[in-house]
């Protein structure tokens, strides 16, 4: 992923304050203004899990365990390569709670972005 721009807004559950990053890369290197505390942690695991995290392909139903992850959000909105994003990521079932882990550098390195309770 070599240009984009992206917000992202996490919160700990309803009643927390609201953290929001930015995260800016032009040619694949973060760039000025980027807020994020690793944004080449950020960039890595966009390279690493794809534009399918953020544009998911149709495909067979997934299977996921039943399992509640906490009531963290957030709310990915801007820009990849020119093509608009605005994703949601929760923690309310297994697959959720496995795209948020992998996307965690992403999310800012709040507790709850880490996946931690």
């Amino acid at each position: 992923m070599k240009d984009l721009e992206l917000t992202i807004k996490v919160t700990e559950d309803p009643n927390a304050p609201e953290y929001e990053f930015r995260l800016i890369a032009h040619d694949g290197h973060p760039a000025d203004g980027c807020t994020l505390p690793d944004p080449a942690a950020a960039l890595s695991a966009m390279e690493r899990f794809g534009e399918d995290i953020f544009f998911p392909k149709p495909g067979p139903p997934k299977l996921c365990t039943q399992q509640y992850g906490g009531p963290q959000v957030a709310v990915v909105t801007g820009s990849i390569n020119g093509r608009p994003v605005s994703v949601t990521f929760r923690r309310t079932d297994g697959c959720e709670i496995s795209r948020w882990r992998a996307m965690a550098p992403l999310l800012g390195g709040t507790m709850g972005s880490r996946g931690e309770t």
